[in-house]
């Protein structure tokens, strides 16, 4: 027997009329929008607490077992990478033909050679602050035997003036 086209879609547009009809009623009887969220909260808590209960903890044996296990895959990587990290530092050292032992002995010569300047500059420091102290000392002795004199020669002019 052959289905009538026109019923099957008499069906359809009657079933969309309900739904339509049972969508507009659940609008208008829907609670005010902070009754909805305290209904959401209460309802995230429950879910909350159902998955809390599907947890299965594991003991402390399995915890130790797993906590080696990341402790040795954690130095296995460290190791790893230090390898390479000198592998590549010695490799570009290669290429650009860099000596480390030659610049590190280079390098303490430079700075031997700073050293022994500073010390040559600080004594001819002091060798110049020490002339220049001879020179103040001669002034100082000469002002004085200048003054000296200039006593005996102002005594000398009062005994003749006398």
């Amino acid at each position: 027997m052959a289905k009538d086209p026109n019923a099957e879609a008499a069906k359809k547009v009657a079933e969309a009329e309900k739904s339509s009809k049972k969508k507009a009623a659940q609008k208008d009887g829907q609670p005010n929008a902070f009754a909805r969220l305290i209904k959401k909260i209460g309802q995230f808590f429950k879910d909350l607490k159902g998955e809390n209960k599907k947890i299965i903890w594991p003991n402390a044996k399995t915890v130790w077992k797993s906590t080696g296990v990341v402790i040795a895959c954690v130095i296995i990587v460290g190791i790893g990478i230090w390898l390479v990290d000198f592998g590549l530092s010695k490799g570009i050292d290669v290429v650009l033909g860099i000596n480390t032992k030659e610049s590190t002995t280079i390098a303490q010569n430079v700075t031997e050679a700073g050293e022994a300047a500073a010390q040559t500059e600080a004594a001819t420091e002091a060798a110049e602050a020490t002339t220049v102290a001879a020179e103040e000392a001669t002034t100082a002795a000469e002002a004085t035997t200048v003054a000296e004199a200039a006593t005996v020669a102002a005594a000398t002019t009062e005994a003749v003036s006398q």
